[in-house]
Parts: C-alpha cells; sequence; structure tokens
C-alpha cells in the first residue's frame, strides 16, 4: 500500500505564498481507487465475520465504487452483485468499460429504473432485492455507512498534522466526515461536493464530531458527471505540469476550486494545504465516451 503526499510545485502557488501538497490515495491499490479501498475495508471484515459469501452493492454506469466493489469481491472470495442504475443499460452494458470491468471480476448485474433507484434506501425495496438474489451483505451507495467513516478516518496520519487546510471532494460523504472527525484541532476541512444542492451539509452534520469543516459548493460544473471544456483544460493541464492524472468527477473539481480560490487570495500566505486524491482514474475512459459525443476535448490517458 503506497500512499505518498505529493508536493505541487506551480507559479501560482509560489506567487501566492501558499504551499499545496497533494496525497496520493490513487496509489493505493491499482484497482480498488483510493477512498473505495478506505470504505470497502472494514464493511468487508465485517461481512466476513458475519459469514456472508455474497455483497450486494449500488451505483450507476461509470461508477468507481461498482468497479471497486467487483475487484475486492473477487480478491476476497465474495459473490458480487451490482443493482445498477438505468434499465437502459441492460442491453448494451458491454460497450461500457467500467461494467465491462466488473464483469469480468465476477459481478452480476441487476438493472432497475432510475426510480427504482431512488429507494435503494427503502427497507421493503432491499427485502425485494434479496428475494431476487439471495442472502447478502448490502454495502450502500458510494460504500458510505459507519464502517466506511472509520475506514476514511485513517487517510490523514501522523505525517499530516502540519497542514492548515485539509481538502477533499464530496460525493456521499463518507470521506469527509472521516477527515472532519480524525483532523487535528488547529486544522479546517473543506469540502468540495461533485453533486449540485446543499442537501449534503445536514447530513454531514448529522455525524461529524468537529465543528472544523465547510463545503465549497460551486465548482460542481452543474451536478455530478456535468464537465465542460474548461474544466476538461485544466486537468490536461494540470497532468502535463505534474505528471498527476485527475479524474473529472471529484479530484479534477476540487483541485480546479483550490486553484481558482488561490488565485482569488482566499488563503492568506504561508498558509499549506493538504488535498486527497481519492482516485477514480478508472472512470476516464467513460467519460472519454461521453466527451466525444458531446464533441468536448477528450481527457489524456
Amino acid at each position: 500500500m503506497l500512499v505518498s503526499n505529493q508536493k505541487i510545485d506551480l507559479p501560482i502557488l509560489e506567487e501566492k505564498g501558499v504551499t499545496l501538497y497533494l496525497k496520493r490515495e490513487d496509489t493505493i491499490h491499482p484497482h480498488i481507487s483510493g477512498n473505495k479501498y478506505r470504505k470497502l475495508k472494514y464493511n468487508l471484515l465485517e461481512a466476513q465475520k458475519l459469514g456472508h459469501n455474497s455483497l450486494l452493492t449500488f451505483g450507476g454506469a461509470f461508477s468507481n465504487h461498482i468497479a471497486a466493489t467487483a475487484y475486492a469481491g473477487k480478491e476476497k472470495g465474495f459473490k458480487t452483485i451490482g443493482v445498477i442504475r438505468g434499465e437502459e443499460l441492460k442491453d448494451n452494458w458491454h460497450n461500457n468499460p467500467t461494467l465491462n470491468f466488473a464483469h469480468e471480476h465476477g459481478m452480476e448485474f441487476h438493472f432497475v429504473s432510475r426510480s427504482d433507484y431512488r429507494r435503494k434506501n427503502d427497507k421493503i425495496f432491499l427485502e425485494g432485492l434479496q428475494n431476487v438474489v439471495g442472502e447478502c451483505y448490502i454495502v450502500p451507495e458510494g460504500g458510505t455507512n459507519a464502517l466506511a467513516v472509520k475506514g476514511c478516518m485513517e487517510i490523514l496520519t501522523e505525517t499530516d498534522t502540519n497542514f492548515d487546510f485539509i481538502c477533499s471532494a464530496v460525493g456521499t460523504g463518507g470521506t469527509i466526515l472521516g477527515l472532519i472527525n480524525s483532523a487535528k484541532p488547529h486544522q479546517t476541512i473543506w469540502g468540495f461536493p461533485a453533486l449540485k444542492g446543499d442537501f449534503l451539509t445536514e447530513d454531514i452534520r448529522k455525524f461529524a464530531l468537529n465543528d472544523n469543516w465547510e463545503l465549497v459548493s460551486k465548482y460542481h460544473f452543474g451536478g455530478y458527471a456535468k464537465v465542460d471544456a474548461n474544466l476538461i483544460n485544466f486537468i490536461n493541464t494540470f497532468k502535463k505540469e505534474t505528471e498527476i492524472p485527475l479524474d473529472p468527477i471529484y479530484t479534477g473539481k476540487m483541485l480546479f476550486g483550490i486553484f481558482d480560490l488561490i488565485k482569488k487570495d482566499a488563503f492568506k500566505k504561508g498558509t499549506q494545504i493538504l488535498a486527497i486524491h481519492t482516485g477514480g482514474l478508472q472512470g476516464i475512459k467513460g467519460m472519454n465516451l461521453a466527451l466525444k459525443k458531446r464533441n468536448l476535448p477528450l481527457l489524456d490517458v
């Protein structure tokens, strides 16, 4: 398990007197990427402890969580079942790189309509699923539950205590909760939601042990999986200048936001920032298929 803090050396940082490091959680495992590794760690141990042989979880067409669960399940000897949002995918999932990867690593798919998918936390709906697929250990969408937060609390280590700000992308909230609950009292946690809307604030507040955090909600680019040419060009330029690849759903948006805030002097001189690279690079192939259809620039791979 190789995770390091990589210093980012770019002219704007020197000009503004701000230090930025990127915690390379994307290197934690070749296929169980970044925060997905952290979130699955204790869930898999719990499934083993309870004697389950099957894992059931949820995700969309290009879900990092679906890909990671499939690989982790095969590695640990579990049968895996993915409840996939969108019945239209049932007949053409073979053209989807994420679902192809998951299938190659043993995942079975159960395609549901978007309206049914919204019931993914409903007890009756879950019981109905288990009647169809059999008894299984259920991992929530994105992997977020109390055990996932426990895993994400291990992202920060004693070597990270000198940083003033810890920044992370936010999806379902598990990663930022782990950071909030493990940060030192002098540290501020900034989360950059990939989804549009402020509903996550209340969800996070329910489980946060500290009030050292804030959501920066203006860098979602229109919502989950929404991108534009500015974001793609930023990600490609960042990779060219640093040799670090970014995913366009989470880490790319977060770093776009961080650099925009640095340019606008949101951080005083001498500030030390640690940004978390949560992985998700497997989704680039699928995103490029969508970008090509829209005649937008492609992500460098």
